[in-house]
């Protein structure tokens, strides 16, 4: 399946295509277009919106997209939902809900400024979603001790 967003991805931009590869769709194609063409080139190229205003897969209220598509796609991992929170935090920048949040901003921002293709940023900040999860899912109780 292909999925379409706006380029220079982010938070939730880097976030949801992690999301669709490793736990909805293996076969994932992700497209980044200028925001004003997500629409245009969602019919052209036959693929799915996402993490723009008037489409399915989008903020809803206080929740991000991330946290659309776990509801949409049922996906009940407790680690996915600790995720989907440390990044509806950053995201929206409500730092307060989650204490990786402001990290994962400062970590998000760097990255963009590092890497201007958007497909290179992409690979990158999925290293980083793969590194969050196995924290929430492995290791979120292993304290770091100075020794």
């Amino acid at each position: 399946m292909k999925w379409i967003t706006r380029e220079h991805p982010k938070i939730d931009r880097i976030a949801c295509p992690w999301l669709i590869e490793r736990f909805i769709d293996g076969n994932a194609e992700i497209i980044f277009v200028p925001a004003a063409d997500v629409l245009q080139k969602s019919k052209e190229y036959n693929a799915i919106p996402f993490d723009i205003a008037d489409v399915e897969y989008t903020h809803e209220g206080n929740l991000c997209t991330f946290d659309y598509f776990l509801k949409k796609h049922s996906l009940q991992d407790p680690a996915l939902h600790l995720l989907a929170t440390i990044v509806r935090a950053a995201d929206t920048d409500h730092f307060e809900l989650a204490p990786q949040a402001a990290g994962l901003w400062a970590i998000s921002a760097g990255l963009s400024y590092n890497f201007t293709d958007d497909h290179q940023l992409l690979e990158v900040g999925k290293k980083v979603y793969d590194a969050l999860y196995s924290w929430a899912k492995y290791r979120q109780s292993e304290k770091h001790s100075w020794a």
